[in-house]
């Protein structure tokens, strides 16, 4: 979340002075967010699925 939000700063400072380098870099952040993200919602899932088929002792 951190990453996206620091982007999306990034990407306006640079739309707003011109700076098309920050604005790119704005976005190459925000991307890096978006995977984390994914990277940290599908091991959650996986976590759940190993929990779920666990048999019961």
């Amino acid at each position: 979340m951190k990453d996206q939000v620091r982007g999306k700063a990034e990407e306006i400072k640079g739309k707003v002075t011109g700076d098309r380098g920050e604005e790119t870099k704005g976005k190459a952040r925000q991307a890096v967010g978006n995977v984390k993200r994914t990277v940290r919602d599908v091991k959650e899932d996986v976590r759940q699925e190993a929990n779920r088929n666990r048999p019961s002792r």
